[in-house]
Parts: structure tokens; sequence; C-alpha cells
């Protein structure tokens, strides 16, 4: 008995999620009469493609790469600076725990509202020229990716025995040596996990977006899903199409990192 209630339990989860998948596929495939029909229809009575020819007249691919390369960008300098400032938080001993107030710092700017950083630094990046670009937007974004690449990779780090690192230092390795030829190789499964939620976090960022970026040939995926909801109506053909589009770089590099990723999150239950 206990086990079929487990079972049915699983199953209502798995179908509570599964739900707004299902019901963005099929409205993604219905036409626009069949879209404004009342009723709850999760799947479309005929299929169409309409909302994706009208997704593919405009600057589709220009968008999904002005996504790709911002997030990638922000995801690359979250990884480098986190991982030099988590191994110096964990192999270093500093004074009047100097640390934990750094993490504390870190960890308040991670809780903090984003409206709140993102007018000083909106005075910031207009003061510098940065406004309107993409470098500007990735740096940006480290509000976002970098405290949680940090914390992310503290874990990963401490799983390493500091007496391999010390064997190393006997045999003449100096600090650049350890981490290259080390430290990196053995965290590199960590690394990955961490850069795969740190590149989801940049994918999908909205508000820094909007402020930030002006121009429509530098827009990103979700700035531009925002224009199909306006005062004459939402889209909901091509807001779901457009969803679907998103989605599919960010499933395919989960799935191609899944190895990485597990053996990710298992060095850090260790």
């Amino acid at each position: 008995m206990k086990a079929r209630l487990h079972t049915v339990v699983v199953w209502l989860a798995v179908l509570m999620m599964a739900l707004p998948i299902i019901w963005m596929f099929g409205t993604a495939f219905k036409s626009p009469g069949d879209i404004l029909q009342s009723g709850v229809n999760l799947l479309p009575r005929e299929l169409s493609l309409s909302a994706f020819e009208k997704l593919f007249e405009g600057d589709l691919l220009r968008l999904v790469g002005n996504t790709v390369l911002i997030s990638t960008g922000a995801t690359a300098v979250s990884i480098l600076l986190a991982f030099f400032c988590a191994y110096a938080l964990v192999r270093y001993r500093f004074p009047a725990k100097l640390d934990n107030v750094f993490l504390l710092g870190v960890l308040i700017i991670k809780m903090m509202p984003p409206i709140v950083i993102a007018i000083p630094l909106y005075s910031l990046m207009n003061q510098v020229g940065l406004l309107n670009t993409r470098i500007g937007l990735i740096l940006s974004y480290q509000v976002y990716t970098l405290p949680f690449c940090i914390w992310m990779l503290l874990g990963f780090i401490r799983d390493i025995p500091l007496e391999i690192e010390e064997a190393g230092a006997m045999d003449g390795a100096n600090l650049l040596r350890r981490l290259g030829y080390i430290v990196f190789p053995l965290c590199a499964p960590g690394l990955v996990a961490t850069a795969i939620f740190s590149m989801i976090l940049g994918w999908n960022e909205f508000l820094f977006s909007l402020l930030f970026i002006h121009t429509p040939d530098k827009f990103t995926i979700p700035l531009f899903i925002s224009n199909f909801m306006t005062e004459d109506g939402t889209a909901w053909g091509e807001m779901m199409a457009i969803g679907i589009v998103s989605s599919l770089p960010m499933l395919a590099l989960a799935g191609y990192m899944q190895r990485y990723l597990l053996r990710g999150f298992s060095m850090g239950l260790k």
C-alpha cells in the first residue's frame, strides 16, 4: 500500500512539473484562431507552424547569438574570478575573519533585489561609456553570476585533499603549476556544473538587459520575449514558440555535459 501511494505521489509530481511544458508545446503549435477559443485545450486541434514562421521572419538568429555571446562571456569571467577567489578563501587564513566577512558580503549582494543595484550600476556604466554594449552587459551580469559561482566552488575546492597539493609543492611545483595541473583538473566537474548554472542565470536575465540595452541589434532573447506582451494583448503563440526555441540551447548544453554535471554534484556531496 505504501509503495503504491509513493508511486502515485511521484507521478502526480511529475505531471505537475510536465504540465506547463505540455501547455507551452501545445500552444506553440496552435493556429491563431485555436488560441483565441475559450476553454482549456492542452493540445492543438490541428498543427500550425504560423508562430514559428513569424519568429524566423525577424532577427531570431541574431538574438540567439547575442544571448549566447553575453551569457558565455559572463560565465567565463565569473568562473575565472570565482575559481581564484574560492581557492584563496579555502586554502588561506585571513586576519580578523575577513574571509567570513567577505563571504557574508557576497551573500548579501546576491540576496539583494536587483533593482537596488541596477540604479547605481546604470550611473556607473553611463560614466565609463559601457551602456548599450555587450561588454557592459557581461560585466553587469557578474552581480548575478559571480556570487553564485564563488559559493558553489567553495564546496568543490574543499573536497580536494590538501595533501595532494603539498606533495606537488614538495616536488617543486609553484602555486600556478599546482592550480593548473592539480586543483583545476580535480575540480573540473565542479567547474562544469557551476558553469552550466551560471549560463542559465545569464541566459534568463531580463532586468539588466532592459535597462542597459537600447538598440534592437543588441537585444537578448528575454528582452525580445517582452515585446510579445503589449497593451493590445499577448501573442501567446509566438511567446510559447520563442520559449521552446530559447530552451533548446540550454537543454542541449545540459544534456551534453550531463556526466560532468553528475560528477560535479557527487563531489559536492562527499
